[in-house]
């Protein structure tokens, strides 16, 4: 795993390894950075490998990389970066923040140490994968999608170079493994599902706490949002629809929780729609449920998600959860039963939700919906064990 800043797959890498049964597996972790809000909350059986500087190379600037006793590393991201934009250039189509670690991950494998340990399995649970097969010495190998694989626009040669030396690529939803076949339909044999699994106990735990800045005026509806601000999330266009909310006569305070590159475009965005007393960043929260557990309505605007882990946590805390209509939508949720899919259009997602906010009877048969179901997924980590049982283990 890179790290554990917050993020939907570093808090459902924190389910997965509360679901092992530590009474018959030893698991360790390699983080190539020892940083992030989530490394206290880490399972106390499990073995965090001593860190590994040349690890910590993978996003240090190149400037200070060359500057310091690092050289080699710097001249080695500096040469993935004019790969980098050759690639682009020959091909268009391959361009984007996916080839760009890519093509980092590639020019630095030959200078990394091996990663210590014999395992019966290995798992690359966030990145590109080159690591796990290259530095990793483990009988059985998976890596972890947890995106729509085809927004990605990744090298595919490289890709299928990595793929090639996996037993099997995890797609968190049916919906993103269908997405990834979309790109790569030679390695149906390889592609499986293992939802993300999550904590029920620690999530109701944990909203217990004070919810931090979040104020209500009469009358209005506390909408929230968690996530990176990236494009992927679409913050960048909740202004506008929390505009067309408030113009129809539906008074809403719209917080979004998160950090990210995106943070400038969406301030701006604020800004242009005149809603700074309406949308309101929280910035980033370590612990964001008492912030869904005092939420009116958990909204999540995606353009993509692969399985989006703040709506099943919102569902834990029995909110009622709108989401757009994403590729991997109707694998999130029952639409109408245990939440509401609206339209990613602006104008169509903003009537949707305005009316789903005045229709009390909706939200209350979706409240009842989310009793009915188990959102943690613990049992998916049978699926692990039957991997390794498909192995010969």
């Amino acid at each position: 795993m890179p790290s554990m800043f917050i993020g939907g797959a570093e808090r459902s890498l924190l389910g997965l390894l509360d679901a092992f049964d530590y009474n018959v597996y030893d698991v360790s972790l390699f983080l190539y950075r020892h940083e992030g809000d989530f490394l206290p909350f880490i399972n106390e059986h499990v073995r965090i490998l001593p860190a590994m500087p040349e690890y910590e190379t993978f996003d240090v600037p190149i400037k200070a990389l060359l500057r310091s006793s690092k050289f080699k590393y710097g001249l080695l991201r500096l040469f993935a970066k004019v790969k980098q934009r050759l690639h682009s250039k020959k091909k268009p189509d391959e361009t984007g923040v996916w080839m760009h670690m890519q093509k980092i991950s590639q020019s630095l494998q030959k200078s990394l140490p091996e990663i210590p340990g014999k395992y019966d399995l290995g798992i690359m649970f966030l990145g590109v994968a080159d690591t796990l097969v290259n530095k990793v010495d483990a009988k059985v190998k998976l890596a972890w999608n947890h995106t729509d694989y085809t927004t990605l626009h990744p090298d595919k040669t490289y890709d299928r170079k990595i793929f090639r030396e996996l037993d099997y690529v995890v797609s968190v939803s049916e919906e993103s493994k269908k997405q990834f076949l979309n790109v790569y339909p030679e390695l149906q044999d390889k592609a499986i599902v293992i939802e993300n699994i999550l904590s029920p106990e620690l999530i109701r735990k944990q909203s217990e706490e004070e919810s931090i800045g979040m104020r209500r005026n009469e009358g209005e509806t506390i909408l929230l949002s968690v996530g990176r601000y990236s494009y992927a999330k679409n913050f960048d266009n909740v202004p506008d629809i929390c505009r067309r909310i408030v113009e129809s006569g539906v008074p809403v305070k719209w917080y979004i929780i998160g950090y990210g590159g995106d943070e400038a475009i969406i301030k701006q965005k604020i800004e242009e729609n005149d809603m700074q007393a309406h949308v309101i960043l929280l910035g980033k929260k370590t612990n964001p449920y008492p912030y869904i557990k005092n939420c009116d309505i958990y909204v999540q605007p995606s353009r993509f998600e692969g399985k989006c882990v703040t709506v099943r946590e919102a569902q834990i805390l029995h909110k009622p959860v709108v989401i757009t209509n994403y590729a991997s939508s109707k694998s999130q949720l029952d639409d109408g039963v245990d939440g509401v899919i609206v339209p990613l259009d602006n104008k169509q997602c903003a009537e949707g939700i305005s009316a789903f906010i005045v229709n009390a009877d909706h939200q209350g048969k979706v409240i009842r919906g989310t009793y009915d179901k188990d959102y943690s997924n613990k049992a998916e980590v049978e699926k692990i064990v039957s991997v390794l049982e498909n192995c010969g283990f």
